[in-house]
């Protein structure tokens, strides 16, 4: 997941999608949302191919110059990056630092040590650690209902990691718990963005935190510079659609989305990406997966519908 993924989706109420189709436009909204989960859950797979040539490091480095390059080309030819206040700058530095450079540091090498469908299973629990982390931040209440959903898509990971660390070892068993933190670093990326993000546009939000995240890899990819070789034709491929898809036109059409269809609506949509990034890392890469694991991954599905209601 890019940063873009991330931004709005954590725990806002949710309203059932087939109510928002009567909003003009909105047709239109929810196949921009749908295309945005399509493209986001190709992203471990795509991660997973480039890892034969590219260490963890520097995987999200080149993934971010390419990212930063195009959104850096947007941002002059629209003219409408607009001017960051020093206090806010920070903040988004911030932000970089967890949604870019923390974040797919841990997400690199957990689906290098674990596989393309733990992750996408593993990636749907984490609007429930949102909610749970920002609750304790804030000291607020949560409502039973939301509190058993968090639960629930708790019981779901365990199902996951469990059956993992069963079949197969603790190297993937590694993997899966380095995911699973993952959600913890996007939790805190969400707590730090969200007021910076009500005063700019995202384009603007999206441009710095991917500056600063993309030159904050720059120190951890030169310490991988031993296991530099020549990429391949598919892992450079994989590079590039990374940096141009998963981290610039996903965005873009989500951002689309929520003009029409209300956040929480947009939350029960991105719980498509467990669901297409299954379906792509048993039939794109030919892993297998067994029912405790498709079990596991609903469970935690449920609970975060339960966790993102009012």
């Amino acid at each position: 997941m890019t940063t873009s993924e991330k931004a709005g989706l954590s725990t806002k109420p949710t309203i059932p999608v087939p109510a928002t189709l009567a909003a003009g436009g909105s047709r239109t909204a929810i196949a921009a949302l749908v295309g945005a989960a399509l493209i986001w859950s190709t992203s471990f797979v795509t991660t997973k191919i480039a890892l034969i040539d590219v260490p963890p490091f520097t995987l999200g480095a080149l993934r971010f110059v390419v990212a930063a390059l195009v959104l850096a080309l947007v941002g002059l030819v629209s003219r409408r990056l607009e001017h960051v206040a020093r206090r806010d700058m920070a903040r988004l530095a911030v932000g970089g630092l967890l949604g870019i450079t923390c974040y797919f540091a841990l997400q690199n090498v957990g689906v290098q040590l674990t596989s393309a469908s733990d992750a996408s299973l593993l990636v749907a629990s984490y609007p429930a650690i949102t909610m749970l982390v920002e609750s304790m931040l804030e000291h607020t209440r949560i409502a039973p209902l939301r509190f058993a959903g968090v639960a629930v898509a708790m019981v779901g990971v365990y199902l996951v990691v469990r059956q993992t660390s069963d079949v197969a070892g603790s190297e993937h068993l590694l993997g899966d718990l380095l995911l699973t933190l993952t959600g913890l670093v996007w939790a805190l990326y969400n707590f730090v963005t969200r007021d910076v993000v009500k005063r700019y546009r995202m384009l603007t939000v999206i441009f710095w935190q991917t500056m600063v995240g993309a030159i904050a890899f720059v120190p951890l990819a030169l310490s991988e510079n031993a296991a530099w070789r020549h990429l391949s034709m598919g892992s450079a491929l994989s590079v590039v659609y990374m940096g141009v898809f998963c981290s610039f036109l996903a965005f873009f059409l989500y951002a689309r989305g929520l003009r029409d269809v209300d956040p929480g609506s947009a939350v029960s949509l991105m719980n498509l990406v467990p669901v297409f990034g299954l379906i792509l890392a048993v039939g794109g890469l030919g892993e297998s997966i067994n029912v405790l694991q498709v079990v596991g991954g609903l469970v935690v599905i449920a609970g975060v519908l339960l966790s993102v209601r009012k």
